[in-house]
């Protein structure tokens, strides 16, 4: 049966603000206590979704999580009403109120990682949800992560949803920022890549910034998700550009059918990996970037990896990038010299996400792939698919509701908890997802 890659979008959430949680990621850092427009970072992004729907590569959207998390606040220990839950945090601990008011779930490329029906022993399509436990920020998106999935997936027949796994530094899990999938037609079994930053009692790690992702993280996933052991690999993470800003396999490496994209320092012992790899995936091809044309810090600066790779019905491959790409000099004449070569890469689009850039989030960190038949497709909520008309339901939804500006000190206000769970319960709605929400229940 025919099966084609559907991109799941993160829109995002209306308390983007620059606060600099996230240690390691270096674009986070640089841009802290910057006044942020989350007005214009989910029109970012919105427009990004249907120009791709536009072209012809299936859409839908995740919503964005309810923020601040007024849970959260409450199991550190304030009280009260939840305006008084939010005002006492922001006098005594305006760094909680800021990481709990995080924008962050609209990287969804960490929401859970996912096995197409094709690699799963019992033939369903299988989402493992993300622990995220190596920032608080995002460590408590899990269970709403959980919900929403479920609100999209709805059909048991078809789909699995696994809960988070346990929140120990162990099972450290980032999602399908650290997965890749490699094989032919996507409705064929394919070969699973598990990228992993360190493991239990190696010395093999960064010495500057964490290692997110862990190998017991990424086994228990691959079992979780029912991947046929046949089809799996593990590889590490170089540990020597995690330290240079490399948070997550995916701002080193992008990978699509058969192609890995991806810089020569990207993975420890990255020729036997290319080994394995052209030993199990037909026709596998590696396009390994020079550090000599590109650096890991360029590459950081542009996340020209942080890229999307999509598959025209022809084979062709169009490489979705960030305007960043384009502006560096050195990084543009090496994609100029790309196109020029033998490779399935025929076209390059380049997208505004300056928003989303600035808090460390390209394009590939916006979406979730799933690989879907025919008949899976049907089964999704259809409420979330991208179309003319949802296009301008939620342009129309953003006018309504975002501001176009905002600081850490605007988290306090009372009436941006209340815009927000309005504009949220009425996206529940436009999105046919349910009570999905704390506030909800």
């Amino acid at each position: 049966m025919k099966a084609r890659e559907v991109n799941f979008d993160g829109l995002v959430g209306l308390t983007h603000h620059y606060a600099g949680l996230s240690f390691g990621n270096e674009a986070s850092t640089k841009h802290r206590h910057r006044v942020s427009n989350p007005k214009l970072a989910a029109k970012q992004g919105l427009l990004k979704m249907k120009a791709l729907a536009d072209a012809g590569f299936p859409q839908a959207v995740i919503p964005p999580q309810e923020r601040p998390n007024v849970l959260a606040l409450r199991q550190l220990g304030f009280s009260g009403s939840d305006e008084q839950v939010v005002e006492k945090a922001a006098t005594h601990s305006p760094h909680l109120l800021s990481a709990v008011s995080s924008a962050s779930s609209m990287w969804v490329a960490n929401a859970a990682t996912v096995c197409p029906s094709a690699d799963a022993l019992d033939g369903r399509v299988h989402l493992t949800v993300a622990n995220l436990n190596n920032k608080f920020h995002r460590a408590i998106e899990a269970p709403t992560t959980e919900a929403v999935l479920k609100a999209i997936f709805r059909d048991e027949r078809m789909f699995a949803v696994h809960p988070a796994l346990p929140q120990v530094a162990m099972f450290g899990d980032e999602g399908a920022a650290n997965h890749n999938r490699l094989g032919g037609d996507y409705g064929e079994q394919g070969v699973q890549l598990f990228v992993y930053g360190r493991e239990e009692g190696s010395n093999a790690a960064p010495g500057r910034y964490p290692a997110r992702q862990t190998l017991e993280a990424s086994q228990a996933v691959a079992r979780l998700n029912q991947v046929c052991p046949r089809q799996v690999i593990f590889a590490q993470q170089n540990p020597a550009v995690i330290d240079q800003g490399v948070f997550h396999n995916d701002v080193i490496a992008v990978s699509n059918r058969q192609v890995l994209f991806c810089h020569e320092q990207a993975f420890l012992h990255q020729q036997a990996l290319f080994s394995q790899l052209r030993a199990r995936v037909p026709g596998f091809m590696a396009l390994e970037v020079p550090d000599a044309e590109v650096s890991v810090s360029d590459a950081v600066e542009t996340y020209l990896f942080n890229s999307q790779l999509l598959s025209r019905e022809d084979g062709s491959m169009v490489l979705i990038l960030p305007q960043e790409s384009r502006e560096h000099a050195g990084v543009w004449r090496y994609l100029t010299a790309l196109l020029e070569q033998d490779n399935p890469i025929s076209e390059i689009k380049v997208f505004d996400l300056r928003e989303s850039m600035s808090n460390g989030g390209g394009p590939a960190c916006l979406r979730l792939r799933v690989v879907l038949k025919d008949d899976e497709a049907q089964a999704v909520n259809p409420a979330v698919m991208m179309n003319d008309v949802l296009f301008r339901a939620l342009n129309e939804w953003i006018e309504r509701y975002y501001r176009d500006r905002l600081t850490q000190a605007d988290l306090a206000d009372p009436m941006l908890l209340r815009e927000s769970r309005e504009a949220l319960d009425t996206l529940t709605q436009m999105l046919r997802l349910g009570s999905v929400y704390p506030f909800q229940q």
